[in-house]
C-alpha cells in the first residue's frame, strides 16, 4: 500500500483543500487514540491482576492483530473501498474501545473479556490506517497539493498523534484513571469516523472533481484488487526481500528490535511507571517524550542528516535509540532523568526511518514497491506477541531489572550489527543512489511513505 504514486494535478476548477485537511485530522484523531490505548491497557491489565506476566499476554492479543490485519487489511480496504473502510473501522474500533470502560463501570470487565476487545480493537486499526493512507493522493489532487508535500504532511501528523495521544493519556491517566483515557480514545475515533463521512468525497463524487487519469493511478497506486491478486503480491513481496540482502538484512534487524520494543511498552515501562516510579501517568509522558524527540529528529535529518546517511550513522542511531532506555530502567533512573534519555533516544530513532527508505527504495523497483513493502508490514510485526510474553514471563521469574538490562544488552548487539554485517553494505550509497528502475535524470520528488511505521517499528519505541 505504500507505493509511489505519480504527482497529480486536479482537473480545472476550484481548489478543494478542505477534504484533504479533514483526512490529516482524522489520522490525527484516530493514530493519537491507538497512542492513548497503547498507555492505558497495559496499565488497566496491571492494576487489575498486578502481574507482569498478564501484561505479556495482553501484549500478545494487542499485537497479533497487526501481523493479520497487516496481511489481509489490504484485501478488505480494496474490496469495500477506501473512504467505507476508514469510516467502518474508526466505528468499529471506537466500540470496541469504549466497550470496556462501560463493562468496567457494569462489573463485567472480567480478563478474558478485556483481552478479547483489545484483540478486536487490534485487528480493526491496520485496515483503517491503510484505507487512511491511500486516500490521500487523490484528495491532494483535489486540493492540487504536490504529491511529496501531502505525503511529508502525512507523516508529520502520523509521528504527531503518538506524541499528543500519549500526552494526553498521561495527563487523564493522572487525573482520573486509564479508563477515562479510553473514553477520550473512543470519542477520536468518532470524530475521525465523522470528519471522513462528512467532509471526504466519495470516489463518485471525487470523478466529477479530479481527472480520470488521476483515480486510475491513485487505485493502481494502491495495489492488487482481488484476494488472490493480494495473496500473490504479498509472496512476491518475500521473495525479493529474501534475495535482496540489504532489504532482508533491515527486515531481520527492525524484526528483531521489535520484538524488544514491543516488550518495552507492554511490559517494561508499565511496569517501571507503577511499580518503581509509583506514577502510573508516567508512561504516556515516556511515550510522549520518546514521540517529540522522534518527530524532531526526522526533521532535522530531513535538513541536514542525509549527508552523512550511511552505515555508521544507521548503527549509531539503533543504538542511541534502543540502548539508553532500557539501562536506564536497569539503572532505577528517576523520572527527570529517563525522560531526557527518552528524549535524546527519540532524536535518534526519527532518523531511522529516512535513512530505511532511502536505502531501500535504492534497491526495490518502482512496480514492487507496494508489495514489498506490504510483505515487511506484516513480516516485522511478526515478533512482536513473542516479544511481548517473553517479556511478561522474564520479569514475572527474574524481576525487572535484570530483564531490562538483557534488552540494553541485546539492543547493543543487534544495534552494531550493521558495521559488521556485510549486507548493510548498500547503505553507505544510499544517499546518492536514484531509486531502483527510475530514470537518473528525471527523478521526482516523491516521498516514499514511511515504510517504518509500515514496519511499525523503526518507530514503535516509545
Amino acid at each position: 500500500m505504500t507505493g509511489a504514486t505519480p504527482d497529480v494535478e486536479a482537473a480545472p476548477g476550484t481548489r478543494r483543500r478542505l477534504p484533504l485537511v479533514a483526512l490529516f485530522v482524522a489520522q490525527l484523531f484516530s493514530l493519537g487514540g491507538n497512542a492513548i490505548a497503547l498507555v492505558a491497557v497495559p496499565l488497566i491489565v496491571l492494576q487489575q491482576t498486578g502481574s507482569p506476566f498478564a501484561a505479556g499476554v495482553a501484549g500478545i492479543f494487542a499485537t497479533v492483530p497487526l501481523v493479520i490485519g497487516g496481511a489481509l487489511g489490504g484485501v478488505l480496504v480494496d474490496r469495500f473501498g477506501y473512504r467505507a473502510s476508514s469510516i467502518a473501522a474508526d466505528v468499529a474500533s471506537g466500540a470496541t474501545v469504549l466497550a470496556i470502560p462501560l463493562l468496567d463501570a457494569a462489573g463485567l470487565l472480567s480478563f478474558g473479556v478485556l483481552l478479547a476487545l483489545v484483540f478486536l480493537g487490534g485487528l480493526l486499526d491496520p485496515p483503517g490506517d491503510t484505507a487512511k493512507t491511500v486516500l490521500m493522493p487523490e484528495l491532494a489532487a483535489l486540493a492540487r497539493t504536490p504529491l511529496a508535500r501531502a505525503a511529508g504532511a502525512q507523516s508529520a501528523v502520523q509521528r504527531t498523534a503518538t506524541m499528543v495521544g500519549a500526552g494526553t493519556a498521561g495527563a487523564l491517566v493522572a487525573l482520573a484513571g486509564p479508563m477515562t483515557a479510553l473514553l477520550a480514545d473512543a470519542a477520536g475515533f468518532a470524530v475521525s469516523a465523522l470528519l471522513i463521512a462528512l467532509l471526504v468525497p466519495t470516489r463518485a463524487r471525487l470523478a466529477g472533481m479530479v481527472s480520470a487519469d488521476v483515480l486510475d493511478a491513485a487505485a493502481e497506486d494502491a495495489g492488487p484488487s482481488t484476494a488472490a491478486e493480494t495473496a500473490a503480491g504479498f509472496v512476491a513481496g518475500i521473495r525479493f526481500i529474501v534475495r535482496t540482502p540489504l532489504a532482508l538484512a533491515v527486515v531481520l534487524l527492525v524484526t528483531l528490535t521489535n520484538a524488544i520494543d514491543v516488550a518495552g511498552i507492554m511490559v517494561l515501562k508499565p511496569v517501571y511507571a507503577s511499580q518503581v516510579l509509583g506514577d502510573p501517568a508516567s508512561l504516556g509522558f515516556m511515550v510522549g517524550t520518546f514521540a517529540a524527540g522522534a518527530l524532531t529528529g526526522s526533521a532535522i535529518f530531513g535538513l541536514v542528516g542525509h549527508r552523512g546517511s550511511g552505515r555508521l550513522m544507521f548503527a549509531a542511531c539503533f543504538l542511541l535509540a534502543g540502548v539508553p532506555p532500557y539501562a536506564a530502567i536497569a539503572f532505577g533512573a528517576p523520572a527527570g532523568v529517563l525522560f531526557a534519555v527518552l528524549a535524546g533516544s527519540g532524536l535518534a530513532a526519527g532518523a531511522l526511518n529516512p535513512m530505511i527508505s532511502t536505502a531501500l527504495f535504492g534497491v526495490v523497483p518502482d512496480g514492487m514497491r507496494a508489495r514489498v513493502f506490504g510483505a515487511m508490514t506484516s513480516g516485522v510485526a511478526a515478533s512482536m506477541p513473542l516479544g511481548a510474553f517473553a517479556a511478561g514471563a522474564a520479569v514475572d521469574a527474574f524481576g525487572l531489572v535484570p530483564v531490562a538490562a538483557g534488552a540494553a544488552v541485546l539492543y547493543a548487539v543487534l544495534g552494531a550489527s550493521p558495521l559488521v554485517l556485510r549486507a548493510f553494505d548498500g547503505l553507505s550509497g544510499a544517499r546518492s543512489a536514484a531509486p531502483a528502475g527510475a530514470d537518473p535524470d528525471a527523478i521526482d520528488a516523491r516521498s516514499p511513505g514511511d515504510p517504518a511505521t509500515a514496519v511499525p517499528a523503526a518507530d514503535p519505541r516509545p
